[in-house]
């Protein structure tokens, strides 16, 4: 099933947002501030454990809400997109994930991504997201699933799982947010640019990234300087109607098993910016349209 899209609040620009994911360690306020000095407008809050802080659901209350939309107010950036990554087929995603829901879409969410399952997980997984894609429905918000980049068995592991995935989903609040510098770690034999661009019909939302594999393992670089492809990627995207985020966890890589690991000190602000900047300025640049203001 084809999922619908996002409205764009009557306006036909493509949205572009940062990830937070590279200010991994500093407060929500400098890292508004930060973004809104390189020339960013829409920002990707976060909560991805094992990418960043340590959290809990105490992050997600309404009076955080509150505060969180205030500095977005404050900074004149907005927020279209949310990550918040979680196995949607675990005990108590359902609880969790509701209520990441209603923060996302209380501080201006459109989009929330996560990833769908573990495999194993299927049958919750199911029946959860039954429940999650009626609440989005409700809140005027869409799930974005994203392909993991930790070489496990998901229930989205590659584009191709994707159309029966949606099919039994068959909910069009409920689509793939894909990410080809995942597809580079968790199924290294696969050719993850062609993957990205035969998910695009199915997603609702991208993220950006670009990796370069070593025998150390994977290591997020700036766009343009690693394997993922980020030029035909983009160029894909100019030919959908797609927002999407740039997302490069810097404080992060993934040893040669994929798995994460965070280094003990968070990135300087000035070179999360070196990086930054120019990122912004090469989607632009092969978008080659008009991106859509801060609201």
């Amino acid at each position: 099933m084809t999922p619908s899209l996002p409205t764009r609040d009557g306006t036909a620009e493509r949205i572009v947002s940062i990830s937070a994911a590279p200010y991994d360690g500093y407060e929500f306020p400098r890292v508004l501030e930060s973004l809104a000095s390189i020339g960013a407008r829409h920002v990707e809050p976060a909560f991805i454990v094992g990418y960043t802080e340590p959290f809990d659901e105490s992050a997600f209350t309404p009076e955080k809400a509150r505060q969180y939309a205030a500095w977005l107010r404050e900074h004149g950036l907005s927020c279209h997109a949310f990550s918040s990554h979680i196995d949607l087929g675990r005990p108590d995603a359902l609880k969790v994930f509701l209520g990441r829901m209603d923060f996302a879409r209380a501080i201006g969410a459109r989009v929330i991504n996560t990833n769908a399952a573990h495999r194993s997980n299927e049958k919750r997984f199911y029946e959860n997201i039954a429940q999650l894609a009626r609440h989005a429905e409700q809140l005027d918000l869409w799930i974005g699933l994203e392909n993991p980049g930790d070489g496990s068995d998901n229930l989205l592991n590659v584009a191709a799982d994707a159309p029966a995935l949606l099919a039994r989903i068959a909910h069009p609040r409920v689509g793939l947010n894909y990410d080809a510098g995942n597809t580079i770690s968790h199924r290294p034999d696969v050719d993850m640019t062609a993957d990205a661009i035969a998910a695009m019909p199915l997603c609702l939302h991208t993220h950006i990234k670009d990796v370069r594999r070593n025998p150390d393992g994977f290591f997020f670089t700036p766009l343009g300087e690693g394997h993922v492809g980020c030029a035909p990627i983009l160029d894909a995207v100019t030919r959908s109607p797609l927002d999407l985020s740039i997302e490069i966890p810097l404080r992060l890589h993934r040893q040669p098993n994929a798995q994460p690991s965070r280094a003990p000190y968070r990135v300087p602000i000035a070179d999360i910016e070196a990086v930054l900047r120019p990122a912004l300025a090469f989607v632009h640049e092969h978008l080659g349209a008009p991106v859509a203001p801060a609201a």
